[in-house]
């Protein structure tokens, strides 16, 4: 039989079939004398096995080496890799849809609330405003979060939880109306180190730890200079001081 009558047989097209023969997956058969191939049954048995490993998710260098391991020792280690990697992408799978039908139960669902399950409840328990601050805020808490890989978005959510407590929810939100009367402020105003002192007050002695730590960072340490820029001039002068006090104190 021809290519197509071969492709169609085992259902490939016949771009596959030269596909398999150059990479070594299926032996070229002799040609005949016009410059056909001519295939015979045994070359579609050898087609529809490389299709079968295939479908099960072997890649082609893979399906090679079993083809070349007559035992089937080969195989069987692969399919137990392969049934390995199934169950783990199952596992996420599972997680992302409760992650999912989560979000969906939300009645106020925010772009914000995507983040993960544990930042989501640490922010619902920290001070909100109408502020252009307290947005911000929420705003470079979220991307903070979301630029840890899992297990420092983890350690992320606990930090800030100490501030979710009563008393400190408290103090928050005073401090955002404070910062909030700031908006339009001369950098010099007495307020300005006052209000930068109370904030330094407010931080947790590990979030502080791990601000510092983070200006020295290569990649994030550029976080103030770009802060300072979003900010008015005396909310920038309040985080430009809290910084030198934080220095001093760490």
């Amino acid at each position: 039989m021809r290519i197509s009558e071969l492709a169609t047989m085992v259902g490939v097209s016949t771009r596959t079939v030269r596909h398999y023969h150059h990479l070594g997956l299926l032996p070229e058969p002799e040609r005949l004398a016009n410059g056909y191939r001519e295939y015979r049954l045994r070359d579609a048995v050898a087609l529809a096995r490389v299709r079968r490993l295939a479908e099960l998710g072997l890649s082609l260098d893979e399906v090679r080496d079993v083809l070349a391991d007559d035992q089937g020792r080969e195989l069987r280690e692969m399919l137990l890799e392969l049934y390995a990697d199934l169950a783990r992408e199952q596992a996420a799978i599972a997680a992302r849809r409760a992650r999912l039908a989560a979000l969906l139960a939300e009645a106020d669902l925010h772009p914000d609330s995507t983040v993960s399950p544990d930042m989501a409840e640490v922010l619902r328990g920290l001070p909100t405003g109408s502020s252009a601050f307290a947005q911000l805020d929420r705003e470079l808490l979220t991307l903070a979060a979301t630029t840890s890989d899992p297990e420092g978005g983890a350690g992320f959510a606990e930090l800030l939880r100490p501030l979710t407590e009563p008393e400190a929810y408290a103090r928050g939100h005073a401090l955002i109306a404070r910062l909030d009367e700031l908006a339009d402020a001369d950098p010099g105003d007495p307020l300005v180190a006052v209000v930068a002192r109370d904030l330094a007050d407010h931080l947790p002695d590990e979030m502080v730890s791990v601000m510092l730590a983070s200006l020295e960072d290569a990649r994030n340490g550029q976080w103030l200079e770009e802060l300072l820029r979003e900010l008015p001039a005396a909310q920038g002068e309040v985080f430009r001081l809290l910084v030198t006090q934080l220095k001093e104190r760490g």
